[in-house]
C-alpha cells in the first residue's frame, strides 16, 4: 500500500490531455473541497511542463476563485506569455463543471550566479525531535480539544508538523500573531527540482492562515468562522532537497475587512533560506 506521501506525490504529476492541457485528480478523503495546496503544487506542474529544459520556478502568485470539488478531475489550461533568453513566463487557469476554480502566474529562470545575501534564522528555536509529536499531543490533550482539532491531527498526512508551541489549541487567550512549526515529508522526496517545489508549494499552505488567527484567540477550526485562502505568493530563493526538517516561522501583522494577512519564510536546519511566502485568507463570521 503507498504511504501519503508517495500518494501526494502521484497526484502532483498530472496527464496530459491535449496541448498545454493537463488534469488532475484529487485524493479523496472525505474533505469538502480541494486542499489549496494541492492545486498550487498540480498547477505549477503543469507550467513546468511546458518551459524550456533548465529553467526552475523562482516565484509564483496564485487567486483562489471558487472551491474545487475533489470528486471531479481539474483540468489545468496553461498560456504561455513569454519565453525570454533567461526567463519564462506562464499563466495556468484549472477549470471544473466549466468555471474556473483557480488562476496562476509563475515565472521560471535559467540558473545564474550573482549577488548573495539572506537573513540569519532565529536562534534558540526548539529541535523538532524535543517537541511532541502529533501523536503524543492527541494523547496528552485529546480532552481539552475539539474533535475536528482531534480528527486533525489523526490524519494521517504526507507532511509531518511539529509547532514550536500548542497553546492556541487548547486556550482561547489571544497570543502574539507569530508561529513556528518544524515540517517535513514522511518519506522520500525524488530528486527532481520541480516535484520538490511543487511539494514545498503544497505545504506552504498548511497552517498559514491559521496563524492570522493567534491574536484573537481563535483557530481554523472554530464553527462559528468561514475561513478560506484568497490568494498565495512564493518565491523560491534556494534548493533544499527536502530529506530532513524545515522551520516555518510565520507572522500575522494585519486583519480587517473579513481577510487575515500571513507571512511565512522557510530555513532549512542549519539557518539556509530556502523559500518565502504570503497569503490572503477570508476571515469571516458564519451567519445563520
Amino acid at each position: 500500500m503507498a504511504s501519503a506521501i508517495e500518494n501526494l506525490i502521484s497526484y502532483l504529476e498530472l496527464h496530459a490531455e491535449g496541448v498545454d492541457r493537463f488534469v488532475g485528480q484529487s485524493p479523496q478523503t472525505g474533505r469538502q473541497r480541494v486542499f489549496g495546496g494541492q492545486v498550487i503544487g498540480q498547477a505549477m506542474y503543469a507550467a513546468a511542463q511546458t518551459v524550456p529544459n533548465g529553467r526552475n520556478i523562482h516565484s509564483l502568485h496564485c487567486y483562489f476563485i471558487r472551491p474545487g470539488d475533489p470528486t471531479v478531475p481539474i483540468e489545468y489550461r496553461v498560456d504561455r506569455l513569454r519565453d525570454g533568453r533567461s526567463f519564462s513566463t506562464r499563466q495556468v487557469t484549472a477549470w471544473q463543471h466549466g468555471f474556473a476554480i483557480y488562476s496562476l502566474s509563475a515565472s521560471f529562470q535559467e540558473p545564474d550566479d550573482g549577488l548573495e545575501f539572506q537573513v540569519t534564522m532565529p536562534e534558540g528555536i526548539p529541535e523538532p525531535e524535543s517537541l511532541m509529536s502529533e501523536e503524543a499531543f492527541v494523547n496528552q490533550f485529546g480532552d481539552r480539544v475539539s474533535p475536528s482539532v482531534k480528527a486533525y491531527w489523526r490524519r494521517e498526512r504526507p507532511i509531518e508538523l511539529r509547532p514550536v508551541g500548542m497553546e492556541h489549541y487548547i486556550s482561547k487567550e489571544p497570543l502574539e500573531p507569530v508561529q513556528k512549526v518544524w515540517v517535513r515529508p514522511t518519506g522520500p522526496v525524488p530528486d527532481s527540482p520541480l516535484v520538490r517545489s511543487a511539494v514545498l508549494a503544497y505545504l506552504s499552505d498548511m497552517t498559514l492562515l491559521d496563524t492570522s488567527l493567534f491574536a484573537h484567540g481563535r483557530s481554523i477550526f472554530d464553527p462559528s468562522l468561514q475561513v478560506a485562502s484568497i490568494d498565495h505568493a512564493m518565491w523560491f530563493h534556494r534548493a533544499h532537497a527536502l530529506d530532513d526538517w524545515l522551520l516555518y516561522i510565520q507572522d500575522s501583522p494585519s486583519t480587517s475587512g473579513s481577510r487575515g494577512f500571513t507571512r511565512g519564510e522557510f530555513f532549512s536546519r542549519d539557518g539556509i533560506l530556502v523559500a518565502s511566502t504570503t497569503q490572503e485568507g477570508l476571515i469571516r463570521h458564519r451567519h445563520r
